[in-house]
């Protein structure tokens, strides 16, 4: 068989899904050039990893550079998907001036916070309106540590918890059509999911325009557990919102795992791997009234932020597809059922 004939063989995920849900991928500036092929066979949505977080669209009050997170615009549009934004507001990735005071002042006060928050919503959301359908506005608010509810951000401590409402009213009135998310790590474990959950009900109570959750997906092959994802998932969706997994991938390794050594993954981590892709996407797929969307924080192994994180030195193959773009176990595991 010829490699064309092979290659014509493998299905396109996006294709599988077309009844289920959109399945998008994370990408960056060097990712859309050298995995163009993969991306436009598989994907029909994107997401950039961090071309539009603040320091890099915003680092300076009076400087925009809006260059790098034009190109993966253009790349959508020329490739038909749908555009993702990623991420309004975050602890992180944030360029000091945003909480700077004025005059002398060692910080910024609520007002001016907030006016600045507001002109860089406006600005960015704005710039893309009708281009990006969704935006995880705030990301990564809750705290992870047991019986504390928020983050203790620079937004938190100069705002207030209100700057979480106050970021979903500017974005919704930068662009009134697109759908707004709530997004966070973590999110089915559930001391962690009833805290998102309290959060989300807050939101709701209060009339904000926020339409759904993101659920980071940024699991391994052992955790969390099948009934923690599906408890999550029936949690989530008693609050009448769309869910999307935003960010899915699978570290080989359990989070406690330190080895370095590896060069490539075992059978053992392959076949294992497969098995828990195939687990998670059967169960997304009972959801798909609920889930509109699965974005893999990545495409393929050549790429992933998951090398050397946590673990510096260390090569992971979080995804379906190999380093060479080929489909692995766990491909042919969430391609045919």
């Amino acid at each position: 068989m010829s490699d064309r004939k092979e290659e014509n063989a493998i299905p396109g995920l996006a294709a599988q899904y077309g009844d289920y849900f959109d399945i998008g991928a994370a990408v960056n500036r060097r990712t859309i050039k050298t995995q163009q092929q993969v991306l436009a066979a598989h994907f029909n949505s994107v997401t950039a990893e961090n071309e539009m977080k603040f320091e890099l669209l915003h680092p300076q009050e009076h400087l925009y550079t809006f260059e790098a997170a034009d190109e993966i615009a253009s790349f959508a549009k020329e490739h038909g998907m749908k555009l993702r934004g990623h991420t309004l507001v975050w602890h992180n990735q944030t360029p000091d001036w945003l909480f700077a005071g004025a005059n002398g002042e060692p910080s910024a006060n609520r007002e001016t916070l907030l006016a600045r928050m507001k002109a860089h919503i406006a600005a960015v959301v704005g710039r893309y309106k009708g281009q990006i359908y969704a935006w995880d506005v705030v990301n990564e608010a809750i705290e992870d540590k047991s019986g504390v509810w928020l983050r203790d951000s620079s937004y938190l401590r100069i705002i207030g918890e209100d700057y979480i409402a106050k970021a979903f009213e500017f974005a919704h009135e930068a662009d009134p059509s697109a759908l707004l998310f709530y997004n966070d790590y973590n999110e089915c474990f559930p001391e962690k999911r009833d805290k998102i959950i309290r959060l989300v009900r807050s939101l709701l109570d209060q009339g904000v325009p926020i339409h759904g959750i993101g659920l980071q997906g940024h699991w391994n092959v052992h955790d969390p557990s099948l009934d923690d994802i599906r408890s999550a998932i029936e949690r989530y969706a008693e609050l009448g919102l769309k869910l999307q997994m935003t960010e899915l991938d699978m570290s080989v390794f359990a989070f406690e795992d330190q080895r370095t050594d590896l060069r490539e993954p075992t059978a053992e981590m392959l076949e294992r791997q497969a098995e828990r892709y195939e687990e998670v996407f059967r169960l997304f797929r009972q959801y798909k009234e609920v889930l509109t969307s699965v974005t893999f924080w990545g495409a393929a192994d050549d790429y992933t932020w998951l090398d050397n994180f946590p673990v510096r030195g260390r090569k992971n193959w979080p995804f379906v597809l190999d380093e060479q773009h080929q489909p692995k176990p766990a491909f042919w595991k969430i391609a045919s059922w």
